[in-house]
């Protein structure tokens, strides 16, 4: 009985032993198969990867093959002076060209390893996690592919692919146009004119919003009362519109006037307007952005909601311009009292990061960086650029007039692209005619009216034909492009980017190429010398230019305080802190004081010498020391240093 109980036992462990050896038999191919089935994904997502990359390189390289075609062109375009087409306008041309054969010439394979799944849905995550037999993996939101009526958009894919994120715009394209325009900004006729500056970018620029948006109001309700317009468009979204567009970007008519040497005054006016109402555009559309009335029906008038956001307009401006001035004098300190200038590059790279660094800081701070880098690279040009080696300052010039000038063309080469390459354009015939005839008259309410209330505080006069040409000048860029493109997910804003990126168009064409014709017809005087315009002599019977003009007190209230206390507490020039601040601050004033301040002797550079009252002639009149080569050859040579960027 025992013996048969052993050999039972040993049956039942022979029996096991083998089921054993039958399940991992059975389970190895699974095994096996699950390892085969991961290492075939893993190489199947590399070569999607190498796919995606070498598609990314295409994609860059039509557009640096489009601004290397730009660049050959224009060369072509001066060395036959041809002025009717600026370079802007051609790179639009060339992109408009390459999103033609992109939408109609080439389509893209569809990608069949695709896996399509039903999903409801009630908004658009930008990411979502898949599970994946317990693995989890992340995907974020590239684009709609389907319509509304779930018929595939055709080519989608590869139409995104040459659509860039509009952050990158913001971030990466903007800030050295901005900063390259306050850098080079010519501060002797910018200050000279900065009362009349002042009022056509705040003032003027609000009056520009507020007409088109009440003229676009009310040919939305006439679209809405004739069945013309398939969704919402408030009057908030009016108002976005007026801001957007009333940011001018006059880089065509600005180029003509510096080939052609127009009066300064008229260059500086428009420039400046251009300048600041950039800044003054993207606050006041962030103003718009903000206003939230209580109650169920949001786009309703509420006092509060209107105080609220003229209280955003103003922190918002407010604190970035501080940010930007902060950023721009702590610059100067650092090149002041370090020796940073024994190794140039190593203080061009701290004045290119320092400088590029302002705008990210705004925008992380939620201010606006447009305003912040605009008021630094003022900041840079009047401060640290006196601080700044030789070697140094041809450099920084040099980069940032490169980069002002790849940024600007590549922008303008993507507008055309843009027009056939963005899937959800509205062109309304409707909206678009009251779009161009409420910014045509929304410019004119801007330039006819204040320019009669400044003539009656101005000394020399903006002339009527001065007026014409600031009207006709008003062309629409970068910036209007890029805020418009910023946000394009309803229906109304799709409805703006698509006219903004029409009016953007003609204006740079038709506005832009009849630049030159205009300034003959109205007989703008052109061939002027910046540096020898309005001669007069002084007591001492050197000459002179005057530059008081309208005197614009605003520069005249913080010359004084600049010159004897910021300048040559910022920087190695003007008349040492020792001269300058009390007895009882003496030891601070030495300790504040470089012995290259002692060495200049207080002199000044030459575009700030240029604003320096003429003491001995007993008025409040500035004038530039612009000597003769004989008096200057007889006069103190320490006095005058190397020029200023904007010269």
């Amino acid at each position: 009985m025992g013996s048969k109980n052993r050999s039972y036992n040993s049956l039942k462990k022979t029996e096991l032993v083998v089921l054993v050896c039958i399940i991992c038999l059975l389970t190895l191919p699974n095994i096996s198969c699950q390892t085969q089935n991961t290492g075939m994904a893993n190489v199947i997502s590399e070569r999607k990867a190498e796919e995606d990359h070498r598609q990314d390189s295409a994609d860059l390289l039509i557009f640096i093959m489009l601004l290397t075609l730009t660049i050959l062109t224009i060369w072509l375009f001066k060395h036959r002076r041809f002025r009717f087409l600026h370079e802007t306008g051609l790179a639009m041309i060339y992109g408009l060209l390459v999103g033609v054969i992109l939408r109609f010439g080439v389509h893209g394979q569809r990608d069949l390893n695709n896996v399509t799944l039903s999903c409801a849905m009630t908004s658009s995550p930008a990411t979502i996690l898949v599970n994946v037999s317990g693995q989890f993996y992340e995907y974020t939101l590239k684009g709609e592919v389907r319509d509304t009526d779930g018929q595939d958009v055709p080519d989608a894919e590869m139409l995104k692919k040459v659509t860039f994120d509009p952050e990158i715009f913001f971030n990466i394209l903007l800030p050295p146009i901005i900063f390259h325009a306050g850098y080079s900004l010519k501060r002797r006729h910018f200050f000279r004119n900065l009362g009349s500056i002042l009022s056509y970018a705040f003032v003027g620029t609000a009056i520009s919003c507020i007409v088109i948006g009440l003229l676009l109001y009310g040919c939305v309700a006439f679209m809405k009362a004739v069945g013309q317009i398939q969704g919402d468009f408030f009057f908030t979204d009016c108002l976005f519109f007026g801001a957007i567009i009333s940011a001018t970007d006059p880089v065509t008519v600005l180029a003509i006037f510096n080939e052609l040497k127009v009066d300064v005054d008229l260059y500086a006016l428009l420039f400046g307007e251009s300048v600041l109402n950039d800044a003054v555009a993207i606050v006041l559309s962030s103003s718009i952005i903000a206003y939230q009335p209580a109650g169920d029906n949001n786009h309703t008038f509420d006092g509060s909601a209107m105080l609220k956001s003229i209280g955003v307009f103003l922190v918002v401006f407010s604190g970035s311009f501080a940010l930007g001035v902060i950023t721009g004098v702590m610059t100067s300190l650092v090149t002041k009292f370090t020796k940073l200038h024994e190794f140039p590059l190593l203080e061009t790279g701290l004045f290119f990061l320092m400088s590029w660094s302002t705008f990210l800081l705004a925008e992380a701070c939620g201010f606006t960086g447009v305003v912040a880098v605009l008021f630094c690279g003022m900041t840079q040009a009047h401060y640290t650029y006196n601080n700044l080696s030789d070697e140094s300052k041809d450099r920084t010039k040099q980069l940032f007039e490169l980069l002002n000038f790849l940024a600007e063309n590549f922008i303008f080469s993507y507008m055309g692209l843009t027009l056939f390459s963005f899937q959800y354009h509205v062109f309304n015939p409707l909206f678009i005619l009251g779009a161009f005839l409420a910014v045509f008259l929304g410019r004119a309410a801007n330039i006819y009216p204040l320019s009669f209330l400044l003539n009656l505080g101005r000394k020399n006069k903006i002339s009527s034909n001065f007026q014409h040409v600031m009207m006709f000048s008003g062309l629409r860029g970068a910036m209007a492009f890029a805020l418009a493109i910023r946000d394009t997910t309803t229906y109304a804003r799709r409805m703006t980017f698509s006219s903004t990126l029409l009016i953007v168009f003609f204006t740079v064409w038709v506005c832009g190429g009849g630049t030159t014709q205009l300034l003959s017809f109205m007989n703008i005087r052109v061939g002027v010398d910046s540096d020898q315009d309005n001669p007069i002599t002084g007591v001492d019977g050197i000459e002179r230019r005057g530059v008081r003009h309208e005197g614009a007190w605003p520069f005249r209230m913080w010359h004084s305080f600049d010159h004897k206390y910021l300048k040559p507490f910022l920087t190695h020039s003007g008349p040492p802190l020792t001269t300058t601040l009390p007895t009882c601050c003496g030891p601070l004033a030495r300790c504040l004081t470089t012995s290259q301040a002692y060495q200049s002797g207080g002199g000044l550079h030459d575009e700030d010498s240029e604003l320096i009252g003429n003491e001995g002639m007993g008025s409040p009149m500035y004038t530039d020391t612009a000597i003769s080569a004989v008096t200057r050859s007889s006069s103190s040579n320490h006095l005058y240093g190397p020029k200023v960027p904007s010269g």
